[in-house]
């Protein structure tokens, strides 16, 4: 197993833990993590966006002129898509971009992911964080300790005092472990993890 430093909330070293292999050493396959960080992107899509066809735009109950005699082209409803104004044809409706992907190539990815991280030296383990208040400057000056401009932190759980003192920081995300993907690793260049998280990764994905 891997040997990584322990570090507190001032960048100093405190321990040592073992990495798992199964977690943070596996073979990267960029195919995968391709596939599914556009899962999750497709996932995301609200798929909100509408048009009206002729039939659905108000008006043209009354055909414009008559058919014949006016010189001028048959015209049956100022509702077509040809005229100024009328419905579109073949525009955007409502639809559900998502899909699924095999639970085990989710696992994999995610555990690619921390690979990656791992093996470009972004992965950090602190022993915890503990603000005696819920500040935005409290969370700043510890990651400004560590010298990110962006970064990821992954708690066991929900921490309220930890979430609502990162929500208005620009660059940071907090994530409990059941909320933790592989978009959100790849988006920040620095991984965080408390050291209590580690065994809830353990059991998420490799039991």
């Amino acid at each position: 197993m891997a040997v990584c430093d322990v570090l507190n909330t001032l960048a100093e070293k405190v321990g040592e833990i073992e990495l798992n292999e199964a977690l943070f050493n596996v073979e990267i396959n960029t195919g995968i993590l391709h596939e599914v960080v556009c899962m999750q992107r497709a996932n995301r899509r609200s798929g909100n966006a509408c048009t009206k066809t002729r039939g659905e735009v108000s008006g043209g109950g009354a055909k414009p002129w008559r058919q014949k005699g006016t010189g001028r082209a048959r015209a049956g409803s100022n509702r077509s898509p040809v005229w100024r104004g009328g419905g579109t044809v073949f525009g955007p409706k409502p639809r559900d971009y998502s899909y699924s992907l095999p639970k085990k190539v989710k696992r994999l990815a995610l555990r690619m992911a921390l690979s990656a991280r791992n093996q470009e030296g972004n992965l950090i383990v602190i022993d915890q964080i503990d603000f005696p208040e819920i500040k935005t400057k409290n969370f700043i000056n510890i990651m400004s300790n560590f010298s990110f401009d962006d970064c990821l932190v992954v708690t066991e759980g929900v921490d309220e005092k930890i979430n609502l003192s990162a929500r208005n920081a620009v660059g940071f995300k907090v994530l409990p472990v059941a909320g933790l993907n592989v978009y959100d690793i790849l988006k920040y260049s620095k991984l965080m993890l408390l050291q209590s998280s580690l065994a809830k990764l353990e059991e998420r994905l490799i039991s």
